[in-house]
């Protein structure tokens, strides 16, 4: 497996808590990245042939220091940069001004803004995010997910994983869950970016874990990596989250509101057969 991305996951700590998000992300959550490991993990991304990196949570901007000297590394070093961020720090313009200009070096500022982090769709501290990053000239761009009931096209479709399965998914349309026979918003054998969490778990997906950086070298993850053999890919590949479910005789629903959810459930109840795989505890909302 070879991969151009990864996604630092700097916290699972976030100033909010959105019904959609698929990292549990919480006040309550525990697990930042301190300084030396972000540079152990860059060194491990270079080595990996990794060209752009993330930093994200969580919300990144709680740990300012570090994220702004891991944007100041990562560019050095000859990475493409980006964060991700729900602006809540963007209380004015100048305010917003003043956050951006020591992480100039960014290529993208992606915003997370919609009805779920606020009552409007762009949220005022996105607006000033935004209006600043361009006075900046750092590249912007405004991520928004759909909720169930409505069908905007300028939103991206949510993904009922994580704390979306349980509080967004009751309310959207079901279908049977033998109809999930393929796992559409990720490729498994080939995904390009994975992500990487504050405890060094790498996940193909979002709770589903191929390795850990600071047991094994990011590069010998990758190179190791067998879709098919592994225990939770491997089904995944064969027939979607609908395989996962017979492969290992997982009690189940008649019908759930899209792959993802399916999987998720089913992922939850093979947790204790997989500690290694399936984890670690903040992205299946543990103690929370």
């Amino acid at each position: 497996m070879r991969i151009s991305g990864l996604h630092v996951l700097l916290t699972y700590q976030c100033t909010l808590e959105c019904d959609h998000c698929f990292v549990w992300g919480s006040p309550r959550q525990r697990g930042t990245l301190p300084l030396q490991k972000v540079e152990h993990i860059l060194q491990q991304a270079r080595e990996a042939g990794v060209e752009r990196i993330y930093f994200e949570g969580g919300e990144p901007f709680l740990f300012y220091a570090i994220l702004v000297e891991s944007v100041k590394i990562a560019a050095g070093m000859g990475f493409h940069v980006g964060v991700v961020t729900n602006a809540y720090w963007a209380l004015s313009v100048p305010d917003a001004v003043e956050s951006l200009k020591p992480l100039a070096a960014l290529e993208d500022l992606s915003i997370s803004t919609d009805l779920y982090h606020s009552e409007e769709r762009v949220s005022a501290t996105a607006q000033n995010a935004v209006a600043a990053a361009k006075w900046l000239h750092i590249p912007t761009r405004c991520i928004s997910i759909q909720q169930p009931e409505r069908e905007d096209k300028a939103e991206d479709v949510i993904m009922y994983r994580c704390r979306a399965a349980r509080n967004v998914a009751p309310g959207a349309r079901n279908a049977n869950w033998q109809e999930f026979n393929e796992c559409p918003p990720e490729d498994l054998r080939e995904p390009g970016r994975v992500h990487l969490d504050p405890f060094g778990n790498l996940h193909i997906c979002q709770g589903l874990i191929i390795g850990n950086l600071f047991e094994r070298p990011l590069r010998e993850i990758c190179e190791t990596y067998s879709p098919d053999l592994h225990p939770i890919c491997g089904p995944l590949l064969s027939g979607g989250p609908a395989a996962l479910v017979t492969e290992y005789n997982v009690p189940h629903s008649d019908s759930y509101a899209d792959a993802c959810q399916l999987c998720y459930e089913s992922r939850l109840t093979l947790r204790p057969r997989f500690p290694e795989l399936l984890g670690p505890d903040a992205m299946y909302g543990a103690g929370l």
